[in-house]
């Protein structure tokens, strides 16, 4: 095991048996079992239930490999069923492998629940004592901390009630101030955060990397909110099926997660009304878009993007305008590009425009677009959205200037160089 390998499994399995073991009686048991032995029905079995079900087996990590290193922030993502729980569940030695093998290198902090830890009767302080003597630290050691994680956990009012009558946010607060200032090596977390306000999410994350990057502690994250795994993690693995399907760049990982498939069209014939948006109007139909001259939607440096737009007017059109909205690989709009009263056209009339828009300015990365049309009926009304649909996706690869690389948490537009005044 390399001396900054913190965590490290080797063929890392878990089998759960499905549906209710044994019955209620010995006797029953043996009904069953001579029954199924004989092929016949289970006389034990409830109406709607499949016979013997309660023999199957699931494996729910199925011969996971990892080295977790110090200092890392490691995002954990997957659909649900995925395993994520069940892993972290493993690494905090809350339930045991069966199969293969787990080695540590200190002591570890984890939050797999609301609550998880807090005895309910006692008070938020005691319970912050409570913790630390299970991680091993003395009286004396949580003394010196506990100013700072009752004030961390915004709860100083309430830290003297038990805990039973703390709300699932105040738990929460709580629970990560005290994971998060004891002294453990390793941090795991897993969802909690979506019961806490945005405000004190942002403050947690700030802190996880402060651990990561200022103390060189290892944090193991699972969520289903790309962004703050985006805002926290240097590395991401995938899970599904109850195996590693991707270990590495996290928005690679994100990107393989969300579905990744089309990642490389240059062209999209919209054949069905599934990429709509609810709108108030419908007045054309998009057809077709495609880059233009392109077999590939990688753009470099200052290359612009010209696309060709293909659609039928469903009604007259006296003036059209477009926005073209780009969003980052979370789903935020980052920019929008607008043209407007480009177009007028009589129902029935198919129509090609070619249009192109200047990307220069936007970071590295991949993004999403959406194309929204909207014009005004008469002055007397606001302009009103006639048709919305998904666009093409791009990615953008920017030669770096500088000695250091632009860093996605900086933002996805970048404007330029600061100026000395003379």
């Amino acid at each position: 095991m390399d001396k900054n390998c913190v965590i490290k499994t080797e063929n890392l399995k878990k089998e759960y048996r499905l549906g209710v073991i044994g019955t209620t009686t010995l006797r029953h048991d043996l009904q069953s079992w001579y029954a199924k032995k004989r092929g016949k029905e289970d006389p034990n079995a409830r109406i709607g239930v499949n016979q013997y079900s309660y023999g199957e087996k699931f494996l729910a990590v199925n011969g996971i490999d990892l080295e977790i290193y110090r200092g890392e922030r490691v995002g954990i993502i997957g659909s649900n069923g995925a395993g994520k729980s069940t892993l972290l569940k493993l690494l905090s030695r809350i339930t045991s492998p069966t199969g293969g093998t787990i080695a540590y290198r200190g002591r570890i902090a984890s939050m797999l629940e609301v609550g998880t830890g807090f005895h309910p009767e006692l008070t938020g302080r005691e319970n912050i004592y409570l913790n630390g003597a299970i991680l091993g630290m003395t009286r004396a050691e949580v003394n010196s901390k506990i100013d700072n994680i009752i004030e961390f956990s915004e709860c100083e009012k309430f830290i003297d009630t038990p805990v039973k009558r703390y709300s699932s946010g105040m738990f929460v607060k709580l629970a990560f101030a005290v994971a998060s200032h004891l002294d453990a090596e390793i941090l795991i977390m897993d969802e909690v955060l979506a019961v806490g306000d945005m405000k004190f999410q942002k403050k947690c994350i700030a802190k996880m990397r402060e651990l990561a990057v200022d103390q060189n502690r290892t944090v193991l994250y699972v969520s289903h909110n790309m962004g703050t795994i985006q805002d926290l993690c240097n590395r991401c693995i995938v899970l599904e099926h109850g195996q590693k399907v991707y270990d590495g760049d996290v928005d690679e990982a994100i990107k393989l997660y969300m579905g990744g498939d089309n990642d490389e069209f240059f062209v999209h014939e919209y054949t069905d009304d599934t990429h709509k948006n609810p709108v108030r109007r419908k007045d054309l139909n998009l057809k077709k878009m495609k880059y233009i001259g392109r077999t590939t939607n990688m753009f470099y440096d200052s290359e612009p993007v010209k696309v060709e737009l293909e659609w039928e007017n469903l009604a007259d059109i006296p003036s059209l305008s477009l926005r073209i909205e780009v969003h980052d690989a979370r789903r935020i709009p980052i920019t929008s590009f607008l043209i407007e009263d480009f177009y007028s056209g009589k129902k029935g009339e198919l129509h090609t425009e070619k249009l192109t828009f200047d990307i220069s300015k936007i970071a590295g990365g991949r993004y999403f677009t959406r194309y929204v049309f909207y014009n005004k009926r008469n002055e007397s009304v606001a302009y009103e959205n006639i048709e919305d649909a998904a666009g093409l996706l791009f990615r953008k690869q920017v030669s770096e200037t500088h000695k250091r690389p632009w860093n996605r948490l900086w933002g996805s537009i970048r404007l330029g160089d600061a100026k000395k005044m003379d």
